[in-house]
């Protein structure tokens, strides 16, 4: 594959047909370091990327994804989520089973993409099922054994890319962050020197992605 010859890196993005999942995809294809390969669940969900000659893959998160590893892939992002339709079964458990996949794959790096209040669900007034979810995938992630960076944003928007973000490891306040910040962060954090087992909130701020990164690298 033309990819290895270059020394670029197999990215397996779970969710890709998703809002964000699908900007994920266009940034890593326009890198001259990552290779993407989209995971969608139904096959006229391919024709988005075949069209784009983005690689793709057949893989559902409630059901087989024994196929999904059958090529080399270095590294995974999770950004798929149910909309709140099964939250169990993808939020957390379609998570879980792609955890156990790839370690069986020996991937160098698993990118979660979780939410803000995942660490404390019980508190939250809104959403509790879904963020006790990601918590719950979340921490199984964070005992697997893999190298991981696990990104908590605040509410998504639709918004321009500013760029520029405000991370911590815990903000302490709520926010708002465009989804194309979010992607743009997901996708730095897959180098192997940032973010290394570190799990950190963003919102819209005013620092670099790059230099903002630098707090848990």
């Amino acid at each position: 594959m033309l990819c290895l010859l270059l020394g670029m890196e197999n990215i397996l993005v779970a969710g890709a047909n998703g809002t964000t999942g699908k900007k994920i995809v266009a940034i890593l294809n326009e890198s001259n370091n990552f290779h993407p390969i989209a995971m969608v669940r139904k096959e006229e969900q391919q024709a988005y990327f075949q069209a784009q000659n983005i690689e793709t893959v057949l893989g559902d998160l409630e059901g087989d994804l024994s196929s999904v590893f059958n090529r080399p892939i270095d590294k995974v992002v999770f950004a798929a989520g149910s909309a709140g339709k099964n939250v169990l079964g993808v939020d957390q458990e379609g998570a879980k089973k792609l955890i156990d996949a790839s370690k069986k794959a020996n991937i160098k790096k698993f990118v979660m993409l979780s939410s803000m209040g995942a660490d404390k669900p019980e508190e939250a007034t809104q959403l509790q099922e879904y963020l006790k979810a990601k918590h719950n995938a979340d921490e199984y992630l964070i005992i697997s054994g893999l190298d991981f960076s696990i990104v908590r944003p605040g509410s998504l928007t639709n918004e321009v890319a500013l760029t520029t973000i405000e991370l911590e490891g815990k903000l302490n306040k709520h926010g708002e962050i465009s989804r194309d910040d979010v992607a743009q962060t997901l996708v730095q954090t897959l180098d192997d020197t940032v973010a290394s087992k570190a799990t950190f909130e963003i919102i819209k701020g005013e620092t670099l992605i790059g230099k903002a990164l630098e707090k848990v690298s």
